[in-house]
């Protein structure tokens, strides 16, 4: 803290980043891997919460996201998805975003997380697509998501631990 009574980022002593709603929320820019960065650096973009879109829109933006190296960012996309969707596919979505997440996490070398993570969304997946009938829901390729996410599990527990978060995105369909 300095002499000023400032916090070392140059905010008042105390003070905590605060959404429309009041609610504590950080402000920091983060970079594409959803790090956070030093208050007024440039970062990337942050999705916007709360937004309900068609699962179409969703799978679409998603993609981009994950083709553009910002699987964090897709993680977002997929949990507005289970937020705001029917019940009943709700775990579908929250499988594809524990993908993107084990994705993220895979990205920025974190190896038991990025593993856990894809296989715990490999098999919520699996589990939703076998209780549900349906292995291409909106055209996602279930089961070639989860083979895709085991592989990579494997991958950065073997001999490259951190992966590339753009040359190792999926193809949802």
């Amino acid at each position: 803290m300095g002499s000023t009574g400032d916090n070392d980022d140059g905010r008042p002593a105390g003070v905590r980043d605060r959404d429309a709603e009041g609610r504590a929320r950080n402000a920091r820019p983060r970079d594409g891997l959803g790090r956070p960065l030093p208050y007024g650096a440039p970062g990337v973009e942050r999705q916007p919460e709360g937004v309900v879109r068609t699962p179409r829109e969703t799978v679409v933006e998603a993609q981009a996201l994950l083709d553009a190296g910002k699987p964090f960012h897709a993680h977002e996309v997929f949990e507005d998805a289970w937020k705001s969707g029917p019940e009943a596919e709700r775990a579908l979505w929250r499988g594809l975003a524990q993908l993107a997440v084990g994705l993220t996490h895979a990205a920025r070398g974190n190896v038991t997380g990025g593993a856990r993570l894809l296989r715990r969304g490999a098999g919520a997946l699996e589990e939703w697509a076998r209780g549900a009938g349906q292995w291409r829901p909106h055209g996602i390729d279930v089961a070639g998501l989860a083979d895709w996410a085991r592989g990579l599990a494997g991958t950065v527990e073997g001999a490259h631990p951190v992966v590339d978060a753009r040359e190792a995105a999926p193809r949802l369909r």
